[in-house]
């Protein structure tokens, strides 16, 4: 997914309206969004909505498209409120002792609520030092479908306090794509841009993160929404070039070689596994 929505889980009213906001995905949200007074109608909220899409939409669709962000304080309760189907639970404040206990609380919530077994997926958000450094551990961890960062949270807990959107801090970010990749899962998902106004700003940042390695970006607000997708999703000429790319290299082994020279560069498997990527990316 290119873009992730944050939707507050004690909002029906945005809940009702999520489906309209352009974004590839939700995440709906029990953590940051929800003061602390509001968790318990929260989850009542978002146990409600769930069932009410579990009933009007299908389970491919929740699974392709629905997260929720659980709390640290209260996991099981939260997990609780799960009344359907959905594609994962993201595990703020991540370390592989916290989300071991979420992929048990799972296993038996998926029982007693009648869901098919291992069918939501974990999201460990990265938010703390020790996190960062058991990334490609948590990138091999069951149930785990790819990894993101909050990177406020974990500059706080480094005591970093230069630029987010710097070469510093895009170096640490670098290490969860490496361990996903490691770990054959899906790219990490880049962290959210608080300033919601200056668009300009975000594709920019956004594309810098696709360059980084990164594939889908969450937003908090829907104006973000359209931009992000705009700039993960391949031109049309980035996707004429890769298709070219590739039935000149089917081409080339079926004549016994495997590579080719295409406008005065070679051509070989790897960068045809990035033109693959790139007709993947855009369906």
């Amino acid at each position: 997914m290119r873009s992730l929505l944050y939707v507050p889980g004690d909002r029906p009213d945005r809940l009702a309206k999520a489906w309209e906001r352009g974004s590839d995905g939700l995440i709906v949200d029990l953590e940051d969004a929800v003061a602390p007074a509001r968790k318990a109608e929260a989850r009542a909220t978002v146990g409600e909505w769930l069932a009410g899409q579990g009933a009007s939409r299908s389970q491919r669709e929740l699974r392709d498209r629905v997260w929720l962000r659980i709390t640290a304080e209260n996991p099981g309760a939260d997990i609780a409120a799960i009344s359907a189907s959905i594609g994962a639970v993201m595990v703020p404040k991540a370390e592989p002792d916290t989300v071991a206990r979420v992929a048990a609380l799972l296993d038996g919530h998926e029982a007693a609520a009648g869901l098919e077994a291992g069918s939501i997926s974990l999201v460990p958000l990265i938010e703390t030092a020790r996190g960062l450094l058991d990334a490609p551990r948590l990138a091999a961890m069951r149930r785990v479908r790819t990894l993101a960062i909050g990177r406020a949270d974990l500059a706080g807990d480094l005591g970093f306090r230069g630029d987010l959107d710097g070469a510093e801090f895009r170096g640490l970010m670098l290490q969860l794509v490496v361990a996903c990749a490691a770990a054959g899962i899906a790219a990490p998902v880049a962290p959210t841009s608080t300033d919601f106004r200056d668009l300009d700003a975000l594709r920019e940042s956004t594309a810098r993160l696709l360059a980084l390695g990164f594939r889908g970006r969450t937003a908090i607000h829907p104006a973000q929404v359209p931009v992000i997708n705009e700039v993960f999703s391949p031109s049309e000429e980035e996707v004429v070039r890769a298709r070219r790319l590739v039935e000149e290299f089917e081409r080339s082994v079926r004549e016994g070689s495997g590579v080719f020279v295409d406008e005065g560069r070679m051509v070989d498997a790897a960068v045809i596994r990035g033109a693959r990527e790139v007709l993947n990316r855009a369906g």
